[in-house]
């Protein structure tokens, strides 16, 4: 009888310990938490167990920090359209504690845990088209993952903020939008089948690359798009000297300037700046004309970019190993 009652707190136990690792978010109460934050502050220290994080449909305004040692979380959207997490900081906003806020401070969600995936959710940043810097996301921990997610806003969208390869970063079938260097940052960051939409003439990226990084930004068979009314758009521009971007069969719209990249009013750039395509096309895609400093690979150069040698690091980590 001792056993049996044994053998059952252990199942109950299991059952209990199973039970916390599905969270559910709804506004209206029907969830464990309203909040996407309640939920956050939910998962304890240090954690290794995986966590999903169920988020019903609704625009959940609120600044969102996943603290690092907060790892393993992942983030599911009910819908991608309807699922947003939105706030409005934006560069120069002077906060409850008196503190100017930056580019580095005024993200809608702060994302500094390691291992997360999120799927079907809009991250946005709302503040205004003149708000000036105000990214969406500061995605700052390594081993980063978003399916089928949308980042919206204007200047500044997505921070890909970690220190290069110490921040691993993969975003498939994603929807990027922005005006200036919406996509920007040191991580090294695998962009596959995304849209990249830009909301005015200014840069894609600004990619601030460490000079020992071999790869920065890397973008597979992605869609550049824009308003039609759109006619000088770069490829990148150098927010660090060492900038690494490259563009692997993009479908890259007329809004794009047959020069492709930018130096960033500074010539010295074009000495150190790494930018590079393959097999671009689209009517943006001018090789011929694109900027002397910039490089088209040849066939052998482009078998080195596979996801083994850009992201997997010494831990050999697969972005799609349990996709």
């Amino acid at each position: 009888m001792k056993k049996l009652t044994t053998l059952f707190f252990i199942i109950l136990l299991s059952a209990s310990l199973y039970a916390q690792k599905h969270i559910a978010v709804a506004q209206d109460g029907s969830g464990d938490y309203k909040t996407v934050q309640a939920a956050f502050d939910a998962i304890p220290q240090n954690n290794k167990n995986p966590i999903e994080i169920n988020i019903k449909k609704g625009t959940y305004k609120e600044v969102l920090h996943l603290d690092s040692g907060k790892n393993f979380v992942t983030l599911k959207g009910e819908d991608k359209e309807s699922t947003v997490l939105t706030f409005n900081n934006h560069n120069g906003v002077v906060n409850a504690k008196g503190e100017t806020l930056n580019t580095y401070t005024t993200a809608s969600f702060f994302l500094n845990g390691s291992n997360f995936t999120a799927r079907n959710i809009t991250f946005e940043n709302n503040a205004g088209f003149t708000a000036g810097q105000a990214p969406a996301v500061f995605a700052h921990g390594d081993k980063l993952r978003f399916f089928d997610c949308a980042f919206k806003g204007f200047q500044d969208v997505l921070f890909c903020s970690g220190q290069g390869s110490n921040s691993r970063q993969y975003y498939q079938n994603c929807y990027i939008e922005g005006t200036t260097d919406f996509i920007f940052g040191p991580a090294v960051a695998v962009f596959q089948s995304c849209k990249i939409y830009s909301k005015k003439n200014s840069h894609v990226t600004a990619a601030s690359t460490d000079q020992n990084e071999l790869y920065g930004f890397v973008f597979f068979d992605c869609q550049l798009t824009a308003d039609t009314s759109l006619h000088s758009v770069s490829l990148g521009r150098p927010w660090r000297p060492y900038s690494n971007v490259t563009y692997i069969r993009c479908d890259i719209g007329a809004h794009i300037t047959p020069a492709g990249w930018n130096n960033w009013k500074n010539p010295a750039n074009e000495k150190t700046a790494r930018y590079a395509e393959y097999k671009s096309t689209g009517p943006g895609a001018n090789p011929s004309a694109r900027a002397t400093w910039s490089r088209q690979l040849t066939d052998d150069e482009v078998k080195q970019y596979t996801l083994k040698n850009i992201l997997g690091g010494k831990d050999n980590w697969n972005p799609l190993k349990d996709k």
